[in-house]
């Protein structure tokens, strides 16, 4: 029609900048049809590809308008849309690019500041090593385990294991974890990732030496879920084997441990968990100490047996495992699965929502500062192939692979890294059972009858269930199992199938989606996939050649791969992106060969089995030729199957358990220790999770700081003191260290003494409750009138009981001091004090009789060592001290723009001084500039802005809060904390977990600016609705006690 020539044009236009065509894309719209469509392309091109639902409506409207003008207005006006979604992406394109230079920018300049620091380049010897395959500092010939291949050496290994106990505990939050029938596929939280942490923890358990492992999980007890997801404990057998070498573990000692937390009765998706991640943590924490304790009992001669390691899967579990470590001071493990930079990037560049549509619907920017703090706390990172830490670690600030080559090399050396560090990437392929196997070298041939199932065989529903699509059930089948998710690609499988005469011909096509009832009853994405697919079916004429049915069980996957093999058939998995693959593994284990994506972990496991072919995912005609090729020859499908076969005992689960296991023994061991009676303090004991309160002036050194030295004298002991992370340092050290070092100031002078007989810690063991309070502020009369009205109020009502107070604040424990004097207030009205924003505890203690002046606290020296994992010590103020230089002259400003605060500094609290607040950086920026040199500290922006606290990674208030719990035994369920409306840039870590928390509006200093500049809103990480969480207005009698009654801490 000549009225529609304005149309081609336009649509021609769009081709030439659309994302989403490329030219073979044209070319083959050009050889099906000999000329091009637009309205085909408008339809099937750029109605799918950008995603928008209402212009597929449009159009339908504007096709049934008999009007030719209207019709060619209202054709006209989408054009106008179609045009500006295609410059709205070219945008973001644009947006995008400026992203990825900006990144390399940076981390370029993080690297020649690395470089400089280290006064050297890298050497030959650096140069010559690839990415992952340096040992470990503790790595030794020993620690370096060579593979099993034999009954006899897996005997012999085994014996030399059989004396250790160890505890591990695993975390995976998100999805139904259950041991048996895992319904997978269920939705997009129960995937590939609940398969895998159930057999890690079954296969973990058997091996020996090890006496106990723990999945911790989410217990959900919703109406619309299983009644067995909300048992707190499920025991996981061990599989049965015939070869003995399987049995060789304790094989009882596997468990999965479900933890409340979350809305009670509702199965919530992971972007929505973010918010209780702190009441996950509390949870697990009294979990593993009560364990800890029953197996001290069992066999730990009475003394806990704290986790080797506790390893976090995906950015959930991660978060929480940084924080359990940092609690628990024990080594943490981490692997990603996914990650949500690069899902971040693959999104962007799909040009159909912008950075701040993709953060709101899938929090991806909680995700990846998660992410990041798994870098900062991890001490191995464990990948399953190189491709995933070349391509996608590579993106976050955490990890440079230039700079871990470069401290991996030093760390050989026994060369000091000046306070940087890296996690270790380890490169470790998911493990399978193949006990169960039995591969088959029959065919179809005479086996299957019109019914489509083997007669001798009717226990197999699901063969009959598959069959029943088929017009020939015999033909050699193509599977797929995969869920109906885009990134899967499925819909290029179908399309390649449908469009390939010769392929139709000689296979049938299988596609296991997970399970369904009712497609309106599925997630909106996973239901467009499959409806989409039914469509293309119904389009290419595919009836009774493609199989997709509605339920399967977990335990009848293994029948649907052998039911492929018998057919002669090929697995396929076309995902534009898989990050490992297991499906691949396991097919192969049944004698299938593989078709396969070239983008990720594939090309890692063809490389091992050479058994199919790879693909780009985006050619439609090279998924149908190597399908072809598979499928025609015969010699060729042979020597494949022939070949997965042999090489597939590398991926076996014992296999995966040694690597992994003699990884975590070349960690350095750490867990919490309490110095001894014979050092001046009390051992464990029974009263407490982590050892009895008997007295803390009676089981501590006295160390009381005295105000008169004000000069830093200690510098060399400090940097001895930092660099023991590399140097292992013995308990009697540690000792002398803790004496002459853990004190808020570097060289002061300390008195030590022990006093026997005080009654203070009994009386603190014996609280009912404690009331903590983290007001922000800047020292001034306001903050002060708060502490005074809190605990005025909380001591009228005699009906709470038992109280104890904790001042928790950004201050040092000097300026603590004077303000409870200008106040008025004793320092014995508090329990404990917890100062420089979670770097240093203390108590208080009795006033010196011998006439010196000297600050009446005392310091809790066990604190120190248990929080300074990765702590860079003098290094890191150096680089602090080079950094306010580099600020001062790049703004070029007169006087800088902060300042180093000498005397609010300590031995694991660097103060800096902010001399012009609106001149500096935001607090993001400073911690991704930390990052990027291999700084792992906590960086927190305090009184009112006026102050930079820098402490260590895992350092904070809401974790000093669990080291009491750990420590003292107090209930984190009977701590009340109050803060003001805002605060410091550590806000948001004292409002989550199982505390009561009361939020006074209109008190309290906050750094407003630094925190509009967060990564993601407070929302994403706090739920203000939480029955543990109440607001109220200002500060006075009446609102406090109002408040305590909403908690229910007071009687009515």
């Amino acid at each position: 029609m000549a009225g529609n020539d304005w149309l081609n044009s336009y649509l021609e236009a769009i081709i030439d900048s659309g994302p989403n065509v490329g030219d073979s894309q044209s070319s083959l719209l050009l050889r099906e049809r000999g000329y091009f469509s637009p309205t085909r392309y408008f339809i099937e091109e750029v109605i799918t590809g950008f995603d928008e639902s209402d212009l597929h409506r449009s159009w339908a409207r504007a096709s049934a308008t008999r009007s030719p003008q209207e019709r060619n207005t209202r054709l006209e006006n989408m054009c106008w849309r179609i045009w500006n979604l295609a410059r709205k992406n070219k945008q973001l394109e644009g947006e995008e690019a400026q992203r990825v230079a900006k990144r390399r920018s940076d981390h370029e300049r993080g690297r020649r500041e690395v470089t400089v620091d280290m006064s050297e380049d890298l050497s030959e010897g650096e140069k010559g090593n690839t990415l992952g395959d340096l040992p470990a500092p503790a790595e030794s010939v020993k620690g370096q385990m060579r593979r099993v291949s034999s009954i006899d050496v897996m005997e012999n290994w085994a014996a030399q294991q059989k004396e250790k106990k160890l505890y591990i505990v695993l975390i995976s939050l998100h999805g139904l974890i259950r041991g048996e029938n895992m319904e997978l596929g269920r939705d997009s939280d129960t995937g590939g990732q609940v398969k895998y942490v159930v057999e890690l923890a079954r296969a973990l358990g058997r091996m020996p030496g090890v006496y106990r492992v723990d999945l911790l999980t989410r217990q959900v007890s919703a109406p619309d879920v299983d009644g067995s997801y909300g048992e707190p404990t499920e025991m996981l057998p061990p599989v049965k084997s015939e070869n003995p070498a399987h049995e060789i573990g304790e094989s009882s000692g596997s468990y999965i441990i479900r933890i409340p937390f979350g809305p009670k009765d509702q199965y919530i998706s992971k972007e929505l968990l973010w918010p209780h991640i702190p009441e996950f943590v509390d949870g697990a924490l009294v979990h593993i100490i009560k364990t800890s304790k029953v197996l001290g009992e069992q066999i730990g001669y009475g003394q806990p047996v704290w986790p080797i390691a506790i390893h976090g899967h995906y950015a959930d579990a991660g978060d929480s495992a940084a924080l359990l470590s940092g609690a628990l001071n024990v080594p943490m493990l981490f692997t990603g699965h996914s990650l949500g930079r690069d899902k971040l990037e693959q999104l962007l560049k799909q040009g159909r929502q912008s950075k701040e549509e993709i953060n709101a619907t899938y929090k991806i920017m909680r995700r990846i500062e998660a992410e990041e703090l798994t870098l900062d706390a991890s001490e191995v990172v464990i990948t399953s192939t190189r491709q995933e830490i070349e391509k996608q670690w590579s993106l976050y600030n955490g990890f440079d692979p230039v700079i871990e080559r470069k401290l991996r090399a030093r760390f050989r050396r026994d060369v000091s890294c000046l306070g940087r560090s890296m996690p270790r990437m380890i490169i470790i392929p998911p493990g399978m059972e193949f006990h169960h196997i039995a591969p088959q070298d029959g065919d179809m041939d005479g086996e299957i009858e019109g019914s489509g199932v083997d007669p001798s065989s009717p226990d197999l529903p699901i063969w009959a269930e598959i069959m029943r699509f088929f017009t020939n059930p015999r033909k050699p089948m193509i599977l797929a199992l995969a869920r109906a998710d885009p990134k899967k690609n499925i819909t290029t499988l179908v399309k390649a199938f449908g469009e390939c005469r010769p392929l139709r011909e000689l296979a049938n096509l299988t596609l296991i989606m997970g399970n369904r009832d009712d497609i309106d009853e599925m997630s909106s994405t996973n239901a467009s996939v499959l409806v989409s697919i039914l469509k293309l079916i119904d389009k290419y004429d595919m009836y009774g050649q493609v199989a997709y049915p509605k339920h399967h069980k977990q335990s009848e996957v293994p029948e649907i791969y052998r039911l492929a093999a018998k057919t002669k058939g090929v697995f396929i998995n076309p995902a534009f992106v898989e990050p490992f693959g297991l499906t691949l593994i396991e097919a192969a284990a049944h004698g299938l060969p593989i078709v396969a994506t070239k983008n990720g972990g594939p090309v890692d496991i063809h490389r091992v089995l050479d058994n199919g072919l790879l693909v780009d995912p985006h050619d439609q005609q090279s998924v149908a030729n190597a399908l072809l090729k598979l499928v025609a020859d015969k010699q060729l499908w042979g020597r494949c199957r022939q070949n997965g076969l042999k090489n597939i005992h590398l991926f076996s689960w014992p296999e995966h358990c040694k690597t992994y296991l003699a990884r975590i023994a070349c960690c350095k061991q750490r867990h919490p220790e309490w110095q001894k009676p014979a050092d001046g303090y009390e051992s464990s004991g029974s009263d407490s999770p982590g050892g009895s309160v008997s007295d803390i002036q009676d089981i501590s050194l006295n160390l009381k700081l005295s105000l008169g030295d004000e000069k830093n004298e200690g510098s060399g002991a400090v940097d001895n003191y930092v660099d023991s992370g590399e140097n292992v340092i013995d308990g009697k050290g540690k000792l002398e260290n803790a004496v002459s070092m853990g004190t808020p100031k570097a060289g002061s002078t300390y008195k030590s003494e022990y006093h026997v007989g005080s009654s203070k810690s009994s009386a603190l063991r014996k609280r009912k409750y404690f009331f903590v309070i983290a007001v922000d502020g800047n020292g001034t009369s306001d903050f002060l009138e708060s502490i005074k009205k809190i605990v005025e109020t909380v001591r009228q009502d005699k009906s709470i009981g038992s109280m104890g107070f904790i001042l928790s604040t950004s201050l040092a424990i000097s300026e603590i001091h004077s303000l409870l004097v200008s106040g008025g207030l004793s320092h014995s009205d508090f329990d404990a004090f917890i100062c420089n924003s979670g770097a240093e505890l203390y108590y208080p203690s009795s006033t010196s009789e011998d006439g010196t002046h000297r600050l009446p606290f005392l310091l809790d020296s066990d604190y120190h060592p248990h929080i300074e994992y990765h702590w860079g010590g003098e290094h890191l103020r150096k680089t602090l001290l080079r950094w306010a230089a580099s600020t001062t002259d790049e703004k070029g400003e007169e006087g800088p723009i902060v300042s180093e605060d000498k005397s609010g500094s300590t031995t694991h609290c660097y103060v800096m001084k902010v001399e012009k607040p609106e001149l500096i950086p935001s607090i993001k920026e400073l911690r991704k500039s930390m990052r990027i040199q291999a700084l792992r500290c906590h960086v927190i922006y305090c009184q009112n802005g006026n102050k930079l606290n820098v402490i260590p990674v895992l350092a904070s208030r809401s974790q000093a809060l669990r080291y009491l719990h750990i420590r003292w035994g107090v209930d984190l369920s009977h701590i009340v904390v109050f803060v003001g409306e805002h605060g410091d840039t550590d806000y948001e870590g004292l409002l989550g977990g199982v505390h009561k928390t009361v939020i006074l509006k209109g008190v309290g200093g906050g750094v407003d600016k630094h925190h509009a500049h967060r990564n993601y809103p407070l929302k994403d990480v706090v739920q203000f609705d939480s029955p543990n969480i109440t607001q109220v207005e200002g500060c006075n009698s009446n609102t406090i006690m109002s408040s305590l009654g909403k908690l229910g801490i007071l009687k009515t």
